[in-house]
This record gives C-alpha cells, structure tokens and sequence, in this order.
C-alpha cells in the first residue's frame, strides 16, 4: 500500500516540476522576424502568464502590450509578447522591451535574415497566451544547431544538490530515525513476548483450574 501511496504522491509533484521548468526555463525558436506589433490587452483570468508592464508605468490589467511577429522555417507564424520582467518571476531582470521592439524592427526589414529568439513561457491560442521573448540575435541560417547550454547547466546543478540533499536526508534516517524506530520495535518485541507469556502462564492456571475441578466432581458424583 506504501508503494502505491508513493507513486500516487510522486507522480503529480514530478508533473507539476515539470512544468514549471519547461515553462520557467529559457527556450531559444530559430525563426524570421516579419514585423512587431502593439495592441490594447485586456488581461483578466490568464493573468499569471503575463508578465509585468514596463517599468515605471502603471500596473494596469487593462494596457498596451508589445509583440514580436515571426515566421518558422516551415512558413507557420510564431509570435511573441514583449514585455519587462523587472525583478518578479522569473528572475530575468528584463527592462528593455523597447530596445527588443527597435532590433525586431530593424531585423524584419532585412531580408532572409534568421534569428535566434530566447524566450519563456507557452503559446496557448485558446486562453491567449503568448511566450516572452527575452533576448534576439541573429544567426546563420534557419538548420543552425543550438545547444541549451544554460538548461543543461541548470540540470546539472539541480541534480547534484538533490543528490546531496538525498545522501543529508539517508544520514539523518540513519543516526536519527532509524534507532528510534529499532528501539519501537524492540519495544513492541518485548510487549508481545510479555503477552505471550502471560497467555501461556493464564492458560496453565485455568488448565490447573478445570482439572482439580473435574477430580473434585469425580470424587463426589463418581
């Protein structure tokens, strides 16, 4: 039953980190800027995916957003909010959406020019989200490899300190825990042997009991 509780905890708390990474960490798309825009959002139950407005002006759920138009190789569109992180979550310390805007700008007038855009968050189209790009630098050609150095650093770190962190808590278990749990059990031990002993000694009394009876019934009735 434990192992069943295990799994039945783990499994939504490995989905839930998950998801939080994939959507926290940063991605880079190789795509083709065409244009930016900036439209009049009114931001109401998707607000967790929107990030704050830009800085020095009033936090607003009602307010002009940028957004950055682009094309996969494939012809698909893909766009992008701009939008200052400042110092919330997550912790990219983004100030300078107008800057990004100008190089976007600059970029779509220029032709087969292919860009890395590093970006966080999802594109859901059916609660009107967008992801936000961070950071855009152009680069060779839309078959470029790039490699998450960042995510795989990140991974990396986060497993050693999980390691560490697991060879803290089996020390713990070990000096703290697990004579506890052998000084309960040698507890138990002994109630139990006590308990059997004192069956067997009552079962010999009333043993001893009836016989003298059934000897006492014989001696009077025959």
């Amino acid at each position: 039953m434990t192992k069943y509780i295990k799994w039945i905890v783990g499994i939504p708390i490995f989905l839930v980190i998950v998801l939080f990474a994939h959507y926290t960490l940063p991605g880079r798309d190789v795509v083709r800027i065409v244009g930016t825009d900036v439209k009049r959002m009114d931001i109401g139950s998707s607000s967790w995916f929107w990030a704050a407005p830009d800085a020095g002006t009033n936090p607003n759920w009602t307010r002009d957003v940028r957004f950055v138009n682009a094309v996969w190789p494939n012809g698909e569109p893909r766009v992008y909010r701009n939008e200052d992180t400042e110092w919330s979550w997550p912790p990219y310390f983004k100030f300078d959406s107008g800057s990004v805007t100008a190089r976007a700008q600059d970029l779509a007038q220029k032709d087969d020019v292919w860009v890395a855009v590093t970006h966080y968050g999802w594109r859901i189209k059916l609660f009107t989200i967008f992801p936000n790009v961070i950071d855009i630098k152009e680069v060779e050609g839309p078959n470029v490899v790039l490699i998450p150095w960042f995510n795989l650093l990140f991974f990396l770190v986060l497993g050693v300190l999980g390691f560490l962190a697991l060879r803290v808590v089996q020390a713990f278990k070990k000096r703290r825990i697990d004579p506890v749990v052998e000084s309960v059990d040698e507890f138990m031990g002994d109630v139990g042997d006590n308990a059997e002993e004192a069956r067997a000694k009552a079962e010999k009394h009333a043993s001893a009991a009836t016989s003298g009876f059934r000897r006492w019934l014989k001696r009077w009735f025959g």
